[in-house]
């Protein structure tokens, strides 16, 4: 699995993004959120998510500029019925927080003024995905992040989260680690997390 790709910008539009890595040009689908964050960049870090669609033996990437977008991206085509147009869509007319806010407040209107996202599609979003955000799923933390530095957090959350531990819990877990000890190392956050978990 391609978690994602380091290199220069061959190719930047509104839509996509090539990626030279190594002499191989990576064409991956993004949103004009991940546009606008690469826009005047020569080089940069593109987070991918691979589809293969075997029926039709179509094989995607979709690329973000944070990981933070990917997780949110992965949420919402995890509802049935919403697929990756439909969520590259909409983060392509909202942010990262918008659309959350969409979801928690449960606002059909504006997730549904989405183009291709119709009443039936929105109110599906916030049945399914109401209660994941609002325990902390489809985001890397970053509420966490005014404390210790986000790499470190980010690492000790994914290291929790691949020992098995849900992504609510660990996040809970990590945000009472650092309410006590806000500089904890990542060794620090993991060995305080495993006591709690």
């Amino acid at each position: 699995m391609i978690d994602y790709i380091k290199g220069n910008l061959a190719e930047l539009t509104p839509t996509k993004v090539v990626v030279e890595a190594y002499g191989v040009g990576y064409d991956m689908e993004i949103s004009l959120q991940t546009y606008e964050a690469l826009q005047g960049k020569a080089a940069a870090t593109v987070y991918v998510h691979h589809i293969i669609r075997q029926r039709e033996e179509i094989e995607m990437f979709y690329g973000f500029a944070t990981r933070d977008e990917r997780e949110l991206f992965e949420l919402v085509i995890s509802v049935s019925g919403i697929g990756a147009n439909s969520a590259r869509m909409m983060l392509s007319s909202m942010s990262c927080d918008e659309l959350r806010e969409a979801i928690i407040s449960e606002n059909v209107a504006k997730i549904k003024s989405v183009k291709g996202v119709g009443v039936k599609s929105a109110q599906r979003l916030i049945v399914d995905l109401k209660d994941k955000i609002v325990k902390g799923e489809g985001s890397i933390g970053k509420e966490l992040f005014n404390t210790s530095a986000p790499a470190e957090i980010e690492e000790a959350t994914k290291a929790l989260t691949m020992l098995g531990f849900s992504k609510p819990n660990v996040n809970k877990a990590v945000q009472s680690i650092l309410k006590s000890n806000p500089s904890a190392k990542v060794e620090d956050i993991i060995k305080a997390a495993l006591k709690m978990l």
